[in-house]
């Protein structure tokens, strides 16, 4: 299937230096917390792939402890993408959702467990329906215990299923988080 085969970097759009941050909302609408860092110095960051990131939010942004959630792209080669560049599978991003939380009141434990818990980790490069690299299972971490957290945590989850499916979470540094359209921020 030609949508599951990563563009190469060299054959990625080049993107642009306007960034689509500066034209979403400073606050949450349905957190009523800031979207845009600086955030506070005791929440950390780290970022979900688990396909179309409308309901990954919302996911997310119910759980106590979660501060603040913004969708956009991460993991590919675009500099700042829009969404139509991201569905061409021309960038090299998938759909993500960064999770701003509070570990003092969510365990980094518990959202590993709801990622793994949430969405299908054994397809590759697709959710369901929705198939192409855009779609594919990633965690970004920010730092190394997130790192050793989501590699026990897709272990753990993988320990659980039949010897003929596997684990194919993409788990990386977060290089950038780059901001989807503001029409996509909390949309559900």
């Amino acid at each position: 299937d030609p949508g599951k085969i990563m563009v190469k970097k060299s054959r990625s759009i080049k993107g642009t230096n306007e960034s689509l941050m500066d034209k979403v909302s400073d606050t949450h609408c349905a957190l009523n917390t800031p979207t845009k860092p600086p955030f506070e110095s005791n929440l950390e960051s780290i970022v979900f792939g688990m396909g179309c990131f409308w309901g990954a939010e919302r996911l997310f942004w119910n759980i106590d402890g979660v501060e603040s959630t913004q969708v956009g792209y991460a993991g590919g080669y675009t500099i700042n993408p829009t969404y139509k560049q991201v569905c061409s599978g021309k960038t090299g991003h998938t759909e993500v959702v960064r999770v701003i939380f509070d570990p003092s009141k969510v365990s980094l434990q518990s959202l590993i467990k709801t990622f793994f818990d949430e969405h299908d980790p054994t397809q590759y490069m697709q959710q369901g329906n929705d198939v192409g690299t855009q779609y594919r299972s990633a965690i970004y971490w920010t730092n190394k215990q997130q790192k050793q957290v989501a590699l026990e945590g897709s272990k753990k989850f993988g320990a659980q299923l039949p010897a003929s499916m596997q684990v194919k979470t993409e788990i990386k540094e977060l290089k950038v988080f780059y901001y989807a359209e503001e029409k996509h921020q909390q949309y559900l």
